[in-house]
């Protein structure tokens, strides 16, 4: 099992991590560390989450962020990490944006890859 992160859900990571290394010295990277380590558990516990506007939706143990992913076949395929506090209209609106018509990630976004 391998998980893909696509680019889309790297941006949203690092606009949090800078978002939160602004507010107080290293918790920027504290932030990276603890979703990071939130998507690894995905290896052990894809599938099981609840979901949300097409995705499974795992909310983080540390900061009040969801990760969107989907299980194809031998992938963890995580579509975005957004902030829980945001308008749910824009959460899914994102969300419809993430997949292509083809039912999968674009060619584009195949290119970042974690584990």
């Amino acid at each position: 099992m391998k998980i893909l992160i696509t680019e889309s859900a790297y941006n949203d990571i690092a606009s949090a991590k800078a978002f939160y290394g602004a507010q107080e010295r290293g918790l920027g990277e504290y932030f990276q560390d603890s979703i990071f380590s939130d998507i690894d558990s995905l290896l052990v516990n894809a599938g099981i989450h609840t979901i949300h506007y097409g995705k499974h939706r795992l909310l983080s143990k540390k900061f009040p962020y969801a990760i969107y992913y989907q299980k194809e076949n031998d992938t963890i395929v995580v579509y975005a990490v957004l902030d829980c506090r945001r308008n749910p209209k824009g959460i899914k609106d994102k969300l419809k944006r993430e997949i292509s018509p083809t039912g999968g990630v674009s060619t584009a976004e195949r290119r970042c890859y974690k584990k």
